[in-house]
Order: C-alpha cells, then sequence, then structure tokens
C-alpha cells in the first residue's frame, strides 16, 4: 500500500538515489539540494510504501511545492515529481501532484512548472490536471542541453482536480 506523507530529512538520501536514477542525464538534485528545499520552507511529500508484516516503509517517489507570496498573493511552483523506475504507471506521480495542486487550491494559488518538451507522459498528465504551455525553455536542462515547457495552471478554489 502506498501512503503519502510528510518527506523527512532522513528521506534524503533514498531521494538522491531515485535523482540519478531517474535523472543521470541531466544535473540530479543533491543531499544539499533536498535540505535546502526542504529548509526553505515548501511542501515536500514522499509516497512511501508500507509493506505488511511490521517491515519499515520504504520510499518510492516524492515531489515539492515551492510557495511564494503572502496570503492572497500567494504562487507555487512544482519543483520536482519523481517516482522511482519499479514503482511508475502505478497512479503515485498522478497521487503526488494531485495532493501538490490540493495545497496550491488550498492557497488559491496559480501552479507553475518546468518539464522537459520530450516527457510525453508527463506533459500529458499536466495537461489532464488544467495546465497550458505557457513557454519554452531552451536547453533549460544541463547538461543534456534538453528543452523545457513552462507550464501555468490558474489558481483555483473549491473546484474538482483531476
Amino acid at each position: 500500500m502506498i501512503e503519502l506523507d510528510v518527506l523527512r530529512p532522513r528521506d534524503i538520501t533514498r531521494c538522491v538515489e531515485i535523482e540519478r536514477k531517474l535523472f543521470a542525464g541531466d544535473d540530479p538534485w543533491s543531499v544539499r539540494a533536498f535540505h535546502s528545499e526542504l529548509e526553505a520552507g515548501g511542501y515536500y511529500l514522499g509516497a512511501y510504501l508500507r509493506p505488511d508484516g511490521g517491515r519499515p516503509a520504504s520510499l518510492v517517489g516524492y515531489a515539492g511545492l515551492a510557495i511564494v507570496g503572502r496570503p492572497g498573493d500567494f504562487e507555487t511552483s512544482v519543483h520536482t515529481i519523481a517516482v522511482d523506475t519499479d514503482y511508475q504507471s502505478q497512479g503515485i506521480g498522478t497521487a503526488l501532484l494531485r495532493r501538490l495542486l490540493s495545497r496550491a487550491d488550498e492557497l488559491r494559488a496559480p501552479v507553475f512548472l518546468e518539464v522537459r518538451t520530450d516527457n510525453d507522459r508527463a506533459v500529458a498528465l499536466y495537461e489532464r490536471h488544467g495546465f497550458t504551455r505557457i513557454g519554452l525553455r531552451k536547453r533549460y536542462y544541463q547538461p543534456s542541453g534538453a528543452d523545457a515547457f513552462t507550464m501555468k495552471r490558474a489558481a483555483r478554489a473549491g473546484e474538482e482536480v483531476g
């Protein structure tokens, strides 16, 4: 069973393992980058596999939403969504995104993100959840030089997401 919960500093080593596996051709986040993000006060979640039999939960994915501004004028940005390749196509990424969007909706904040232009599955996921392409960032991802779409979902409050 997968449960979403607050991402904790003790999970960062596992996050870095997943990063290196998924984003080897670019610049995966480091331990320091994860600590910095958690300390900045964003909204970070882990997806935990909670097996039967009393074994400890294991982190299989994570997501983060940066929040800037002040009440009445918040803006959010999806900084990361990642799911270990062994657990993809099980709805975990969708569940993480929906939880981030729910938080943004509580704040009545628009949501921005960047996504690789060649990541068709991710682009389709974001479009299904109300994001539209608003720009193109050439050579955004380094060192691969891959382009990114900038996408936006307008602020929502009290609406059904997804």
